[in-house]
């Protein structure tokens, strides 16, 4: 008789057992001749040898799939316990798959010319009004990167700029004081990794949100580096931000100009930065506009009718 343990690394366990552990309920029974115990993200497995070999490769192959897919059904299981199917690939447009299955991918034509541009650059810049799905597509392209080990790290970085209230004045400690800055970045995450994972790899700095401020001084290599909000960079911020880039690093650059917060005789570093890298080998620019709004169809109209607010005021 055998035994053996297999841990489920990469993966949401609960995804992969089911609700109310219904595909591990599947797995016993199509497997009579073995006893399937699990504990958090490891199975011992006891019984028949033979049994023992076809159970470890449905395993991987289910584990594979919920790696790439963030979700399982009962007629994948049959099929890999079968051994009539091998893991499925990621259709090539979709980036990657939110923890509910759904597929993140480009819903507009400047959202896949970000995509390419991240593909075919080192750094991109990427620019455009709210809703418009640049930081969600780009922390989604990290996620890929690091699932597909071309990286080891994400790094997330925003500005912590004042807009209406001051840090020091918000209750808590530093953490507590910067972390609302940093929220929809941690949204973005916990909606395309499980938890646990994510926890793990915050607690392991694989993946490391963090204020501007905390990167002077670092060269950060093999990693996805991403600024959000860079239209509240300084000139010297959104230098010493782009210059930190080390060997085997992506860096992508996110704003929206309609949103800058700096005292109205401060210049926009991102609006400097664009004029001075314009056309530098290396570098990609997206421009996207309001015809790549994918929030409610109500963000749209509010834009629009800023925009054409600001048009007025400065025609008068």
């Amino acid at each position: 008789m055998t035994e053996k343990h297999i841990v489920l690394e990469d993966i949401d366990p609960l995804t992969f057992y089911g609700v109310s552990n219904v595909h591990l309920q599947m797995l016993r029974s199509l497997y009579p001749k073995l006893r399937i115990v699990a504990r958090d993200n490891v199975i011992r497995v006891l019984g028949d040898e033979e049994q023992m070999a076809s159970f470890e490769e449905a395993v991987e192959g289910m584990r594979q799939h919920v790696l790439r897919f963030n979700a399982i059904k009962d007629e994948d299981i049959l099929d890999f316990v079968k051994g009539h199917r091998k893991s499925d690939e990621v259709p090539d447009d979709v980036v990657v798959y939110t923890m509910s299955g759904r597929p993140i991918k480009a819903r507009t034509k400047n959202q896949q010319r970000l995509i390419e541009a991240y593909h075919q650059n080192d750094m991109v810049f990427a620019v455009g009004p709210a809703g418009t799905g640049k930081t969600y597509l780009s922390i989604a392209l990290a996620v890929k990167a690091l699932k597909e080990k071309t990286a080891k790290k994400i790094i997330l970085s925003r500005p912590a700029v004042e807009a209406g209230e001051k840090l020091g004045f918000l209750p808590g400690d530093m953490k507590e004081k910067i972390d609302p800055y940093l929220q929809p970045l941690y949204d973005a995450l916990e909606d395309m990794l499980p938890q646990v994972k994510l926890q793990d790899m915050m607690e392991k700095h694989v993946i490391q949100i963090a204020p501007l401020a905390f990167m002077r001084g670092r060269t950060l290599s093999d990693a996805v580096v991403i600024l959000d909000e860079a239209q509240n960079t300084t000139t010297a911020q959104i230098r010493m931000f782009l210059t930190r880039m080390g060997w085997n690093t992506k860096m992508i650059i996110t704003g929206d100009m309609t949103q800058i917060d700096l005292p109205h005789s401060q210049k926009s570093g991102l609006i400097e930065a664009l004029h001075i890298l314009n056309n530098v080998e290396g570098i990609g620019v997206v421009n996207l506009d309001r015809s790549d709004i994918v929030r409610h169809k109500l963000v749209t109209r509010i834009v629009n009718a800023y925009e054409n607010y600001d048009k007025e005021v400065k025609s008068e």
